[in-house]
């Protein structure tokens, strides 16, 4: 699996960090996401999958590799 994400359309909701904190963070001034692993260890796909189901703003793409 290969995640990007789209820092200009994120809202800050931090759905993202709540479901794969390993993979997402927010940035401590606008709680805009921060990428941590555009390839997770597949023990994170489904928290990775809830994450951008989740996400309001859709900001979350999800690739194979």
């Amino acid at each position: 699996m290969r995640v990007r994400v789209d820092q200009d359309a994120c809202a800050g909701s931090g759905q993202c960090v709540m479901s794969a904190p390993a993979v997402f963070d927010q940035r401590e001034t606008d709680g805009v996401v921060t990428l941590l692993d555009d390839g997770p260890d597949p023990r994170l796909h489904g928290g990775v999958r809830t994450a951008a189901r989740l996400c309001p703003a859709r900001a979350i793409a999800l690739s194979a590799r």
